[in-house]
């Protein structure tokens, strides 16, 4: 249902409020270059930092000026089942495409308490599911079988595959209709990696700054040219790493407002970027030609 290259957004502040112009020029950046989808308000996002009113009205602007043009993914997870519910029903109401649903954070559950968790959204709330599987900050991961038996449920569409491990991917892989349920990367880095054993996409950090680069990958890979897939792919490496020398979004936020595409402005306990890292980040930037 979802593939290619979906940007995982950014939510622009401005003097410790959302800057909602900002995020509406984004929006039609990301159209402009070509990019497959968006997804707001996940970890790129910053939506621990959100109030519920302002997770509300990102996703509700995103899906206005989106209009249709592509499709919105909203992240509406929650360590709580029934407030993952309310945000995902808000979403559905608002007009987005599908909800990303994070693992539950925190709270550690067994596989079974995942299974029930998801399937509860699923079942309460008449709207695609991409599930988004990133341990490193949840502290839980599903496993292939439990991702095997959410997938027969029909509103479980994908599967956002941020572990890291080729194995896992390979195991969802084996379990799952591909004509029915899609994997995506959650790492730029790994986009094609993990299209060896299917994956149709990636929910990309480095979109915000470079929409039509990873498009172009994405691309490549849908299209089957692996020779052009690994050029860009290893063309891009550095600066996918680059992504991640501190927590995202640091640097994500902090290359953009070197470019003049964000202020940069990120909320407590997110802080600027490092000095040394930050000279790191800019000389990545120029050597790539984005400064």
């Amino acid at each position: 249902m979802f593939k290619g290259a979906l940007t995982a957004l950014v939510t622009p502040f401005r003097d410790g409020e959302v800057d909602y112009d900002r995020l509406t020029g984004n929006v039609e950046h990301q159209i402009a270059e070509g990019i497959d989808g968006l997804v707001p308000v996940g970890t790129t996002g910053e939506s621990p930092t959100l109030s519920h009113d302002e997770h509300d009205k990102v996703i509700e602007a995103v899906v206005k000026a989106a209009a249709g043009r592509v499709p919105v993914i909203a992240g509406t997870g929650s360590n709580a089942t029934d407030e993952a519910l309310r945000l995902t029903q808000h979403a559905k109401e608002v007009g987005a495409d599908a909800s990303l649903q994070v693992n539950p954070y925190y709270n550690k559950p067994t596989q079974e308490g995942l299974y029930r968790h998801f399937m509860a959204i699923a079942d309460g709330v008449d709207l695609p599911m991409v599930l988004y599987n990133i341990p490193g900050r949840c502290g839980v991961a599903m496993t292939a079988a439990t991702v095997s038996r959410l997938a027969a449920h029909p509103n479980v569409v994908a599967v956002k595959e941020a572990t890291g491990s080729l194995d896992l991917a390979s195991e969802i892989a084996a379990l799952c209709d591909p004509e029915r349920f899609t994997i995506l990367s959650g790492d730029d880095s790994l986009t094609l990696p993990l299209a060896s054993v299917g994956a149709k996409g990636v929910v990309s950090v480095l979109a915000n700054l470079l929409p039509a680069r990873v498009k172009a990958l994405a691309d490549a890979v849908l299209s089957g040219d692996t020779a052009q897939a690994r050029r860009l792919h290893l063309d891009l490496f550095p600066i996918f790493k680059g992504m991640f020398i501190e927590t995202n979004p640091i640097p994500i936020k902090t290359a953009m407002a070197l470019a003049g595409k964000d202020t940069g402005e990120l909320r407590l306990p997110m802080c600027e970027m490092a000095g040394d890292n930050r000279e790191k980040l800019e000389k990545l930037l120029k050597e790539q030609g984005v400064l």
